[in-house]
């Protein structure tokens, strides 16, 4: 687990961002430091492999968790952005951009794919 610190000026304003880099767990349990780690993030970006159909299948899970912790308390909808990243590596992807798009879209989160490497 890492926080990184970035400040960014957008519209003419200093905004500072923490960005708290988790491994991924398989599982998440109520009254976990997961859900601490929730409480405290005010959007999600939460990041798989499209070389690693695991990583992908355990999005609809970790976003029901998140907007059950979050939307429970306040009723306004939580940031959530799901990326796909390694797009360097088509010749090993298994999960397609179509199923990242729809798994998005039928859990009303934003989508991208990205290579970290580009």
């Amino acid at each position: 687990e890492f926080i990184y610190s970035h400040n960014l000026t957008v519209d003419g304003r200093e905004i500072l961002f923490h960005i708290w880099d988790v491994p991924n767990s398989q599982q998440a349990e109520e009254g976990s430091s997961e859900e601490k780690r929730i409480q405290w993030a005010d959007s999600f970006v939460l990041v798989y492999s499209i070389c690693d159909r695991a990583s992908f299948n355990i999005l609809p899970l970790k976003i029901q968790f998140i907007k059950a912790a979050k939307e429970g308390q306040n009723q306004e909808k939580v940031p959530i952005v799901i990326v796909g990243n390694k797009r360097d590596l088509q010749h090993q992807r298994v999960v397609s951009s179509e199923e990242g798009r729809l798994l998005a879209l039928s859990l009303d989160c934003g989508f991208y794919e990205v290579s970290a490497a580009e």
